[in-house]
Protein backbone atom coordinates (compact mmCIF):
# COMPACT_ATOMS: atom_id res chain seq x y z
CA UNK A 1 0.00 0.00 0.00
CA UNK A 2 1.19 3.48 -0.89
CA UNK A 3 -1.02 6.44 0.07
CA UNK A 4 0.09 9.93 -0.97
CA UNK A 5 -1.81 13.11 -0.10
CA UNK A 6 -1.08 16.70 -1.04
CA UNK A 7 -0.20 19.15 1.73
CA UNK A 8 -2.85 21.87 1.58
CA UNK A 9 -1.13 23.87 4.32
CA UNK A 10 2.01 24.61 2.29
CA UNK A 11 3.29 28.19 2.61
CA UNK A 12 7.00 27.88 1.72
CA UNK A 13 7.84 29.83 4.88
CA UNK A 14 11.51 29.49 5.90
CA UNK A 15 12.53 28.64 9.46
CA UNK A 16 14.67 30.86 11.67
CA UNK A 17 16.06 27.77 13.44
CA UNK A 18 16.84 25.52 10.49
CA UNK A 19 18.76 27.29 7.73
CA UNK A 20 22.02 27.27 5.81
CA UNK A 21 23.75 29.76 8.10
CA UNK A 22 23.12 27.65 11.20
CA UNK A 23 24.13 24.51 9.34
CA UNK A 24 27.61 25.87 8.61
CA UNK A 25 28.23 26.47 12.31
CA UNK A 26 26.95 23.01 13.22
CA UNK A 27 28.99 21.28 10.54
CA UNK A 28 32.09 23.05 11.85
CA UNK A 29 31.37 21.43 15.22
CA UNK A 30 31.08 17.99 13.62
CA UNK A 31 34.32 18.51 11.71
CA UNK A 32 36.33 18.52 14.94
CA UNK A 33 35.13 15.05 15.94
CA UNK A 34 37.70 12.33 15.23
CA UNK A 35 36.65 10.29 12.22
CA UNK A 36 34.41 12.93 10.66
CA UNK A 37 34.11 12.92 6.90
CA UNK A 38 31.15 13.50 4.59
CA UNK A 39 29.21 10.35 3.77
CA UNK A 40 28.94 9.43 0.07
CA UNK A 41 26.35 10.90 -2.26
CA UNK A 42 25.99 8.33 -5.04
CA UNK A 43 24.20 8.52 -8.36
CA UNK A 44 22.17 5.60 -9.77
CA UNK A 45 21.97 6.38 -13.51
CA UNK A 46 20.76 2.97 -14.64
CA UNK A 47 17.94 2.90 -12.09
CA UNK A 48 17.04 6.47 -13.03
CA UNK A 49 16.73 5.44 -16.67
CA UNK A 50 14.59 2.45 -15.74
CA UNK A 51 12.25 4.60 -13.62
CA UNK A 52 12.01 7.40 -16.18
CA UNK A 53 13.72 10.19 -14.24
CA UNK A 54 16.89 12.15 -15.01
CA UNK A 55 18.87 11.23 -11.88
CA UNK A 56 18.61 9.49 -8.53
CA UNK A 57 21.01 10.69 -5.83
CA UNK A 58 21.34 8.64 -2.63
CA UNK A 59 23.02 10.00 0.51
CA UNK A 60 24.48 6.84 2.08
CA UNK A 61 24.55 7.26 5.87
CA UNK A 62 25.82 3.73 6.52
CA UNK A 63 29.31 5.31 6.57
CA UNK A 64 28.67 7.81 9.39
CA UNK A 65 31.40 7.56 12.07
CA UNK A 66 31.40 3.77 11.70
CA UNK A 67 27.97 3.64 13.37
CA UNK A 68 25.95 2.67 10.29
CA UNK A 69 23.40 5.49 10.70
CA UNK A 70 22.97 9.27 10.67
CA UNK A 71 21.56 9.74 14.17
CA UNK A 72 24.90 10.50 15.82
CA UNK A 73 24.88 13.89 14.09
CA UNK A 74 22.00 15.05 16.28
CA UNK A 75 23.08 13.38 19.50
CA UNK A 76 26.66 14.63 19.31
CA UNK A 77 25.64 18.23 18.63
CA UNK A 78 23.14 18.18 21.50
CA UNK A 79 25.69 16.74 23.93
CA UNK A 80 28.33 19.20 22.79
CA UNK A 81 25.89 22.09 23.25
CA UNK A 82 24.86 20.84 26.70
CA UNK A 83 28.47 20.49 27.84
CA UNK A 84 29.36 23.93 26.48
CA UNK A 85 26.40 25.39 28.33
CA UNK A 86 27.33 23.51 31.53
CA UNK A 87 30.90 24.86 31.62
CA UNK A 88 29.74 28.25 30.30
CA UNK A 89 31.59 28.51 26.99
CA UNK A 90 30.40 28.96 23.43
CA UNK A 91 29.92 25.77 21.41
CA UNK A 92 32.59 27.01 18.98
CA UNK A 93 35.15 26.97 21.81
CA UNK A 94 34.55 23.47 23.13
CA UNK A 95 37.31 20.87 22.85
CA UNK A 96 35.70 17.45 22.93
CA UNK A 97 38.98 15.74 23.81
CA UNK A 98 39.46 17.72 27.03
CA UNK A 99 35.95 18.74 28.08
CA UNK A 100 35.63 15.90 30.62
CA UNK A 101 38.61 17.27 32.55
CA UNK A 102 36.63 20.44 33.25
CA UNK A 103 33.95 18.51 35.18
CA UNK A 104 34.13 17.18 38.73
CA UNK A 105 32.39 14.01 37.57
CA UNK A 106 30.78 12.80 34.33
CA UNK A 107 27.28 13.97 33.48
CA UNK A 108 24.65 11.30 32.87
CA UNK A 109 22.64 11.61 29.65
CA UNK A 110 19.43 9.61 29.30
CA UNK A 111 17.32 8.91 26.24
CA UNK A 112 14.69 6.66 24.71
CA UNK A 113 15.35 5.10 21.33
CA UNK A 114 14.30 2.55 18.76
CA UNK A 115 18.00 1.95 18.12
CA UNK A 116 20.01 4.47 16.11
CA UNK A 117 19.40 7.59 18.24
CA UNK A 118 20.44 5.73 21.38
CA UNK A 119 23.53 4.42 19.62
CA UNK A 120 24.47 7.98 18.67
CA UNK A 121 23.95 9.30 22.21
CA UNK A 122 25.92 6.40 23.71
CA UNK A 123 28.78 6.92 21.26
CA UNK A 124 28.87 10.69 21.77
CA UNK A 125 28.78 10.29 25.57
CA UNK A 126 31.69 7.88 25.41
CA UNK A 127 33.70 10.12 23.09
CA UNK A 128 33.17 13.08 25.42
CA UNK A 129 33.92 11.15 28.61
CA UNK A 130 30.33 11.14 29.90
CA UNK A 131 27.75 8.45 30.82
CA UNK A 132 24.60 7.37 28.98
CA UNK A 133 21.48 5.47 30.07
CA UNK A 134 19.35 4.31 27.14
CA UNK A 135 15.74 3.02 27.24
CA UNK A 136 14.29 0.97 24.37
CA UNK A 137 10.66 -0.05 23.68
CA UNK A 138 9.42 -3.61 23.82
CA UNK A 139 10.31 -5.73 20.82
CA UNK A 140 13.60 -3.91 20.27
CA UNK A 141 16.30 -5.77 18.39
CA UNK A 142 18.80 -7.58 20.65
CA UNK A 143 21.46 -6.52 18.14
CA UNK A 144 20.70 -2.86 18.86
CA UNK A 145 20.73 -3.46 22.60
CA UNK A 146 24.16 -5.09 22.48
CA UNK A 147 25.52 -2.40 20.17
CA UNK A 148 24.50 0.30 22.67
CA UNK A 149 25.92 -1.64 25.61
CA UNK A 150 29.12 -2.19 23.66
CA UNK A 151 29.55 1.60 23.56
CA UNK A 152 29.62 1.68 27.36
CA UNK A 153 26.04 2.76 27.99
CA UNK A 154 23.44 1.16 30.24
CA UNK A 155 20.57 -0.12 28.08
CA UNK A 156 17.13 -1.02 29.47
CA UNK A 157 14.41 -2.63 27.34
CA UNK A 158 10.89 -1.75 28.52
CA UNK A 159 7.56 -3.55 28.04
CA UNK A 160 5.84 -0.49 26.49
CA UNK A 161 5.81 1.23 23.08
CA UNK A 162 8.20 3.94 21.92
CA UNK A 163 6.24 7.02 22.98
CA UNK A 164 5.55 5.62 26.44
CA UNK A 165 9.25 4.72 26.71
CA UNK A 166 10.07 8.38 26.06
CA UNK A 167 7.84 9.33 28.98
CA UNK A 168 9.53 6.73 31.17
CA UNK A 169 13.01 7.99 30.24
CA UNK A 170 11.95 11.53 31.07
CA UNK A 171 10.48 10.53 34.44
CA UNK A 172 13.57 8.52 35.41
CA UNK A 173 15.90 11.33 34.36
CA UNK A 174 14.00 13.82 36.52
CA UNK A 175 14.10 11.47 39.50
CA UNK A 176 17.84 10.86 39.19
CA UNK A 177 19.04 14.31 38.16
CA UNK A 178 20.10 13.11 34.71
CA UNK A 179 19.86 15.12 31.49
CA UNK A 180 17.29 13.86 28.99
CA UNK A 181 18.54 13.99 25.39
CA UNK A 182 15.40 13.25 23.38
CA UNK A 183 14.74 13.91 19.71
CA UNK A 184 11.11 14.88 20.19
CA UNK A 185 9.69 17.86 22.04
CA UNK A 186 6.79 18.84 24.26
CA UNK A 187 5.77 21.96 26.17
CA UNK A 188 8.70 23.00 28.32
CA UNK A 189 11.13 20.67 26.53
CA UNK A 190 12.14 22.23 23.24
CA UNK A 191 15.77 23.34 23.43
CA UNK A 192 17.51 19.94 23.32
CA UNK A 193 15.22 18.48 20.60
CA UNK A 194 15.93 21.61 18.55
CA UNK A 195 19.68 21.05 18.88
CA UNK A 196 19.26 17.42 17.82
CA UNK A 197 17.23 18.31 14.72
CA UNK A 198 19.72 21.07 13.87
CA UNK A 199 22.54 18.53 14.07
CA UNK A 200 20.97 16.61 11.18
CA UNK A 201 21.47 19.61 8.89
CA UNK A 202 25.13 18.62 8.48
CA UNK A 203 23.92 15.70 6.37
CA UNK A 204 21.94 18.02 4.10
CA UNK A 205 24.75 20.56 3.86
CA UNK A 206 27.12 17.82 2.74
CA UNK A 207 24.61 16.55 0.18
CA UNK A 208 24.10 19.92 -1.50
CA UNK A 209 27.84 20.61 -1.53
CA UNK A 210 28.40 17.21 -3.15
CA UNK A 211 25.55 17.65 -5.64
CA UNK A 212 27.05 20.97 -6.74
CA UNK A 213 30.18 19.08 -7.82
CA UNK A 214 28.24 16.47 -9.82
CA UNK A 215 26.80 16.72 -13.31
CA UNK A 216 23.26 15.68 -12.33
CA UNK A 217 22.26 19.11 -11.03
CA UNK A 218 20.37 20.27 -7.95
CA UNK A 219 17.43 18.15 -6.74
CA UNK A 220 13.99 18.85 -8.12
CA UNK A 221 12.43 16.26 -5.79
CA UNK A 222 13.34 15.20 -2.26
CA UNK A 223 11.87 12.22 -0.42
CA UNK A 224 12.41 12.18 3.35
CA UNK A 225 11.49 9.60 5.96
CA UNK A 226 9.85 10.59 9.23
CA UNK A 227 9.48 9.09 12.67
CA UNK A 228 8.77 12.03 14.95
CA UNK A 229 9.91 14.26 12.07
CA UNK A 230 13.14 15.64 13.55
CA UNK A 231 15.43 14.59 10.72
CA UNK A 232 12.85 15.40 8.04
CA UNK A 233 12.22 18.83 9.54
CA UNK A 234 15.88 19.68 10.02
CA UNK A 235 16.85 18.61 6.52
CA UNK A 236 13.82 20.22 4.88
CA UNK A 237 14.37 23.49 6.76
CA UNK A 238 17.93 23.62 5.46
CA UNK A 239 16.95 22.76 1.88
CA UNK A 240 14.07 25.26 1.84
CA UNK A 241 16.50 28.01 2.86
CA UNK A 242 19.39 26.89 0.65
CA UNK A 243 17.47 26.08 -2.53
CA UNK A 244 14.21 27.96 -2.04
CA UNK A 245 11.15 26.01 -0.97
CA UNK A 246 9.37 26.59 -4.28
CA UNK A 247 12.25 25.13 -6.31
CA UNK A 248 11.74 21.45 -5.40
CA UNK A 249 8.97 19.06 -4.43
CA UNK A 250 9.11 17.16 -1.14
CA UNK A 251 7.42 13.94 -0.07
CA UNK A 252 7.50 12.93 3.61
CA UNK A 253 7.13 9.15 3.99
CA UNK A 254 6.20 7.04 7.03
CA UNK A 255 5.11 3.49 7.92
CA UNK A 256 1.33 3.13 7.93
CA UNK A 257 1.46 1.71 11.47
CA UNK A 258 2.86 5.01 12.81
CA UNK A 259 1.85 7.64 10.25
CA UNK A 260 1.44 10.56 12.66
CA UNK A 261 2.93 13.09 10.21
CA UNK A 262 0.63 11.88 7.41
CA UNK A 263 -2.41 12.13 9.67
CA UNK A 264 -1.39 15.55 10.93
CA UNK A 265 -0.85 16.77 7.39
CA UNK A 266 -4.26 15.52 6.29
CA UNK A 267 -6.14 16.74 9.39
CA UNK A 268 -8.79 19.44 9.18
CA UNK A 269 -6.62 22.31 10.39
CA UNK A 270 -3.14 20.84 10.13
CA UNK A 271 -3.10 20.15 13.85
CA UNK A 272 -0.81 17.51 15.36
CA UNK A 273 -2.41 14.06 15.42
CA UNK A 274 -0.90 11.31 17.57
CA UNK A 275 -1.04 7.61 16.72
CA UNK A 276 -1.31 5.17 19.61
CA UNK A 277 -1.09 1.40 20.01
CA UNK A 278 1.61 -1.10 19.20
CA UNK A 279 3.14 0.86 16.27
CA UNK A 280 4.40 -2.40 14.77
CA UNK A 281 6.61 -1.92 11.71
CA UNK A 282 9.89 -3.31 10.47
CA UNK A 283 10.89 0.37 10.22
CA UNK A 284 11.69 0.50 13.95
CA UNK A 285 13.40 3.87 13.71
CA UNK A 286 10.25 5.38 12.19
CA UNK A 287 7.74 3.64 14.48
CA UNK A 288 6.90 6.80 16.44
CA UNK A 289 3.34 7.94 17.02
CA UNK A 290 3.76 11.53 18.20
CA UNK A 291 5.18 14.28 15.93
CA UNK A 292 7.91 16.60 17.18
CA UNK A 293 6.18 20.01 17.50
CA UNK A 294 9.51 21.81 16.93
CA UNK A 295 9.85 20.42 13.41
CA UNK A 296 6.18 19.84 12.57
CA UNK A 297 5.77 23.49 11.63
CA UNK A 298 8.52 23.15 9.00
CA UNK A 299 6.95 20.01 7.56
CA UNK A 300 3.57 21.72 7.51
CA UNK A 301 4.96 24.85 5.81
CA UNK A 302 7.39 23.32 3.32
CA UNK A 303 6.35 19.74 2.50
CA UNK A 304 4.37 19.21 -0.68
CA UNK A 305 3.10 15.68 -0.05
CA UNK A 306 2.74 13.18 2.78
CA UNK A 307 2.99 9.41 2.22
CA UNK A 308 1.89 6.46 4.35
CA UNK A 309 3.27 3.08 3.24
CA UNK A 310 3.30 -0.61 4.10
CA UNK A 311 6.44 -2.40 5.20
CA UNK A 312 6.76 -4.04 1.78
CA UNK A 313 7.57 -0.63 0.26
CA UNK A 314 10.76 -0.24 2.28
CA UNK A 315 11.57 -3.95 1.83
CA UNK A 316 11.45 -3.37 -1.93
CA UNK A 317 13.71 -0.33 -1.52
CA UNK A 318 16.23 -2.43 0.41
CA UNK A 319 16.31 -5.08 -2.32
CA UNK A 320 16.63 -2.56 -5.16
CA UNK A 321 19.46 -0.66 -3.47
CA UNK A 322 21.24 -3.86 -2.48
CA UNK A 323 21.01 -5.40 -5.96
CA UNK A 324 21.82 -2.57 -8.39
CA UNK A 325 21.51 -2.50 -12.15
CA UNK A 326 24.74 -2.97 -14.13
CA UNK A 327 27.29 -0.34 -13.07
CA UNK A 328 25.14 1.45 -10.46
CA UNK A 329 26.81 1.41 -7.03
CA UNK A 330 25.41 -0.86 -4.34
CA UNK A 331 23.89 0.77 -1.26
CA UNK A 332 23.27 -1.33 1.84
CA UNK A 333 20.16 0.29 3.32
CA UNK A 334 18.23 -0.80 6.39
CA UNK A 335 14.50 -0.87 7.06
CA UNK A 336 14.21 2.81 8.03
CA UNK A 337 16.73 3.89 5.41
CA UNK A 338 15.19 2.45 2.26
CA UNK A 339 11.60 3.70 2.56
CA UNK A 340 12.43 6.73 0.40
CA UNK A 341 13.84 4.74 -2.51
CA UNK A 342 11.01 2.25 -2.05
CA UNK A 343 8.46 5.03 -2.45
CA UNK A 344 10.17 6.29 -5.62
CA UNK A 345 10.38 2.78 -7.08
CA UNK A 346 6.73 1.99 -6.36
CA UNK A 347 5.60 5.32 -7.79
CA UNK A 348 7.55 5.05 -11.03
CA UNK A 349 7.25 1.32 -11.74
CA UNK A 350 3.47 0.99 -11.40
CA UNK A 351 1.69 2.11 -14.61
CA UNK A 352 -1.46 2.91 -12.62
CA UNK A 353 0.39 5.84 -11.04
CA UNK A 354 0.59 7.78 -14.32
CA UNK A 355 -1.69 10.61 -13.18
CA UNK A 356 0.00 10.81 -9.79
CA UNK A 357 3.43 11.06 -11.41
CA UNK A 358 2.19 13.95 -13.52
CA UNK A 359 0.85 15.68 -10.43
CA UNK A 360 4.16 15.15 -8.63
CA UNK A 361 6.11 16.34 -11.66
CA UNK A 362 8.23 13.19 -11.70
CA UNK A 363 9.52 12.86 -15.27
CA UNK A 364 12.64 12.68 -17.40
CA UNK A 365 13.83 16.06 -16.09
CA UNK A 366 13.61 15.12 -12.40
CA UNK A 367 16.62 14.88 -10.11
CA UNK A 368 15.50 12.93 -7.03
CA UNK A 369 17.42 13.14 -3.76
CA UNK A 370 16.86 10.48 -1.09
CA UNK A 371 18.60 9.79 2.21
CA UNK A 372 19.46 6.21 3.08
CA UNK A 373 19.53 7.01 6.77
CA UNK A 374 20.91 3.68 7.99
CA UNK A 375 22.72 0.59 6.80
CA UNK A 376 22.13 -2.98 7.95
CA UNK A 377 21.85 -2.10 11.63
CA UNK A 378 20.04 -5.42 12.11
CA UNK A 379 22.06 -7.80 9.87
CA UNK A 380 19.81 -10.83 10.40
CA UNK A 381 16.68 -8.93 9.44
CA UNK A 382 18.50 -7.38 6.48
CA UNK A 383 19.26 -10.87 5.15
CA UNK A 384 15.71 -12.04 5.85
CA UNK A 385 14.45 -9.26 3.62
CA UNK A 386 17.11 -9.03 0.92
CA UNK A 387 18.02 -12.72 0.66
CA UNK A 388 14.80 -14.47 1.62
CA UNK A 389 12.25 -11.93 0.28
CA UNK A 390 10.49 -11.40 3.60
CA UNK A 391 7.82 -8.68 3.45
Amino acid sequence: MLKISENHFYTGQNSSLFNAESAKKIRKFHCQIDGYKPTPLVSLPMLAEKLGVKSILVKDESHRFGLNAFKVLGGSYALGSLLAEYIDIDITEIDLKTVSSKLDKPLVFSTATAGNHGTGVAWAAREMGQRAVVYMPKGSSPVSVERIRGLGAECIVTDINYDDTVRLANKTAEENGWILVQDTAWKGYEKIPTWIAQGYMTMADEAIEQAAEMSEGMPTHVILQAGVGSMAGGVLGYLADKLGADNFETIIAEPVAADCIYRSGTSAQGEIVNVTGELNSIMAGLACGEPNPVTWQILKDCSNYFASVDDNVTATGMRVLGNPLQDDPRVISGESGAITLGVLYKLCSDPSNHDLLEKLGLDQDSVVLVFSSEGDTNPNRYRDIVWDAKY
